[in-house]
């Protein structure tokens, strides 16, 4: 099968970027890349032309369109009318999953240089809903760290929940396997929601928005459980309760294990990748060494560059 689509500069772009640990060392004649994907070969084109030739061509052609779409929808006239009828089928949806129950996941630590990735799934029902917003539940990231650590305890009390940690020692093995972070971030909330939906059968199930769809069930091409039928929404943590109490509790474990890492490393822990990190991963080196280093901090990153002569 080979498919063939004209693409923008911007959206080639992100397949550069997306292929470039899959890319192979020679290219046809005016190529800008070509990277083997699964059973496809994605060739890009200097003239914006990207050809796809495989079993797979067209999901991974789909894939690349889709994300055209939404990236240039006024290139595209046919999408407004679609556009509208989502706009309206999302008032819908916002009023259904305001008065329904819900299973949603959230991720906490992606953007750490320290600390693991935490993330978690929570099912809540209506009958929770007085009870949370009593509490003040909202995005973690809008309550301070005092806020979460009253709160967390109580809502996990009530509230079913799930959660998964990977260790920045496990995240630099994944990523010398090739998995990029969204990729790693998708196994994750899959394995939180197929849990939790082996013990319960809400109305809808939310993901925090961080990849287009077919982005995220790409990456769990290899997968032997899926759990598909979800519903993928950006700033879902303002919107969902369900999703907010798993930013919450994602946040609460990931503060806990910054604080048994500063304790175990005798060494004040910054959080984030500010130049505070910086001086913290050095004393790592001084005090431990590099290999040390990298059981703790996610190794990629630009931070490392810095740090390690």
């Amino acid at each position: 099968m080979v498919i063939t689509l004209k693409l923008s500069e911007d959206t080639i772009k992100k397949m550069d970027d997306f292929y470039k640990d899959s890319k192979r060392d020679k290219t046809p004649q005016y190529a800008k890349f070509q990277a083997d994907s699964e059973d496809t070969v994605v060739t890009a084109y200097e003239s914006g032309k990207v050809v796809f030739q495989g079993i797979s061509a067209d999901i991974d052609s789909n894939m690349w369109k889709e994300m055209e779409l939404h990236n240039h929808p006024d290139a595209h006239p046919e999408t407004k009318k679609k556009d509208k009828d989502k706009e309206k089928q999302k008032d819908i949806y916002n009023h259904r999953i305001s008065v329904t129950s819900t299973i949603g996941s959230d991720e906490v630590g992606t953007g750490d240089y320290f600390g693991p990735i935490i993330v978690t799934a929570s099912y809540v029902e209506p009958k929770d809903f007085e009870f949370l917003n009593n509490l003040g539940v909202r995005d973690s990231k809008k309550l301070d760290d005092a806020k979460i650590a009253s709160i967390v305890p109580e809502i996990i009390k009530r509230i079913p929940y799930t959660t998964l940690k990977l260790s920045n020692k496990e995240y630099n093995e994944q990523v010398n396997l090739g998995y990029n972070m969204n990729q790693i971030k998708a196994i994750m909330h899959n394995k939180v929601l197929t849990d939790l939906h082996t013990k319960y059968n809400p109305e809808f199930t939310v993901v925090d928005q961080f990849c287009l769809p077919v982005l995220y069930f790409k990456y769990l091409k290899g997968s032997n459980n899926v759990w598909r039928k979800i519903e993928f929404t950006p700033r879902a943590e303002d919107k969902v309760l369900s999703v907010a109490c798993s930013s919450l509790i994602s946040r609460y474990v990931f503060l806990k294990e910054m604080k048994n890492m500063s304790k175990e490393l005798g060494i004040n822990i910054p959080l984030g990748a500010s130049t505070e990190v910086d001086k913290a991963a050095e004393e790592v080196i001084k005090k431990y060494g590099v290999d040390k280093l990298k059981e703790v901090v996610k190794y990629n990153f630009k931070n490392t560059q810095k740090v390690v002569i």
